[in-house]
């Protein structure tokens, strides 16, 4: 899963520049060095509103993505995307929708990578955005948008803003999943997500560890938690030279959580999906086992049908044990 960060820098100044955005190279080249962070918010802002207006804009990010993705050996993915800083009614919607799903189907066919898209609620808006996303999501429905998110700043947005949002997406049929716990926020935002909002798939999570009760109804529910071993927060308040031993992550699985680790972001966070599973290994010190856990987590907690789970979870474990079984002395 990951979101409209995964644009590149050049891909984002070429853009910036033809639509007469706001905002200098050098400051679009700020969001891709890990030592100046501190005005992303912004820069994001600034593609969202001023950058991103047409179809093709939206193919050219998403096909660019993708197959960047298809290279690493991903087979599968789930983008977020924000739509209402970018429309304002259902026509706008999915006009935009049509350059994402029309470069997922161009991606499958070039590079055999598959996709959906989940459009997310802005948690920095009012609740009401939130509804008419769903709505214009009703309104116009696609078989790649196949449910709804929420993530930017969770301490401005907590869950329990967004339930009716949520609820009219369940009565639906749309699947849902929610960022919570991800700042270090408190454990009852994970709660409300699983009770509330009723989430199929959780993303982050990492404060659920403060209430073993919370850990066994995830557990019990078998709902599966994407984590980000990128995580800023962590690696940004946890001391440098502990960060991997005391990072959440590392307690998850023994906790009983289901976990499937991403990459969010790659550009911004210098990660791709290579350096991501390995740092499961190297930083948290998983073994080929757990590697293999997370992989069918990752199956069982992707939002698709049940035939396709069961034919990745026997193909996928296949090549995964002939290659370990290749790759072991």
């Amino acid at each position: 899963r990951d979101r409209l960060g995964t644009i590149g820098r050049t891909t984002f100044q070429s853009l910036a520049r033809a639509r007469g955005a706001a905002i200098t190279d050098a400051e679009i080249a700020d969001l891709y060095d890990p030592a100046k962070k501190l005005g992303a918010m912004r820069v994001l802002r600034v593609l969202e509103t001023q950058v991103l207006r047409e179809p093709a804009d939206f193919h050219r990010i998403t096909y660019e993505y993708l197959a960047g993705h298809a290279a690493q050996g991903v087979r599968h993915a789930e983008i977020f995307w924000n739509p209402t800083p970018s429309v304002a009614d259902a026509a706008a919607y999915a006009r935009l929708l049509s350059g994402i799903t029309a470069a997922m189907a161009d991606a499958q066919a070039d590079h055999g990578i598959t996709a959906l898209v989940i459009p997310s609620i802005d948690r920095e808006a009012p609740p009401e955005t939130a509804l008419a996303m769903v709505e214009w999501m009703i309104a116009r429905p696609d078989k790649r948008a196949i449910g709804i998110g929420i993530d930017y700043n969770e301490n401005k947005g907590p869950p329990e803003f967004f339930t009716a949002a949520y609820a009219l997406a369940g009565r639906h049929g749309l699947k849902r999943t929610a960022h919570a716990g991800e700042f270090g926020c408190p454990a009852a935002h994970i709660r409300t997500a699983l009770r509330d909002l009723a989430v199929d798939r959780l993303d982050h999570g990492y404060t659920a560890l403060d209430e073993p009760d919370l850990c066994r109804e995830i557990a019990d529910r078998g709902v599966v938690i994407t984590v980000v071993p990128t995580n800023t927060y962590y690696r940004r308040t946890l001391p440098p030279e502990r960060w991997a031993e005391d990072h959440p992550i590392r307690r998850m699985p023994a906790a009983g959580l289901a976990i499937h680790p991403n990459t969010d972001d790659p550009p911004i966070h210098h990660i791709d999906p290579t350096g991501c599973w390995a740092m499961m290994h190297d930083a948290f010190g998983f073994d080929a086992a757990d590697i293999r856990q997370f992989m069918l987590n990752g199956i069982e907690g992707a939002f698709v049908d049940a035939g396709t789970k069961a034919a990745w979870q026997k193909g996928f474990t296949a090549e995964f044990d002939a290659l370990l079984q290749e790759k072991t002395p």
